[in-house]
């Protein structure tokens, strides 16, 4: 997953949660009710950073994660 923005993601789809790991940081965020298309768009996009920031980020309720 080459980003300069995220380092990694990961996807459940029995609860549809995204994980996402940040660079720098490596902070992990956990996206709510992220829909198995979503996901499958942002795996497919070339710019992870700027699908995230346009279709998720401000979106879905999040948290981090400790």
């Amino acid at each position: 997953m080459p980003s300069t923005a995220i380092r990694n993601t990961q996807y459940d789809p029995a609860t549809r949660t995204l994980s996402v790991w940040f660079v720098p940081s490596g902070n992990r965020y956990d996206y709510e009710d992220v829909a198995p298309a979503t996901y499958a768009a942002f795996m497919k996009a070339s710019s992870k950073g700027r699908f995230f920031n346009e279709f998720i980020r401000d979106r879905y309720r999040y948290r981090r994660v400790a």
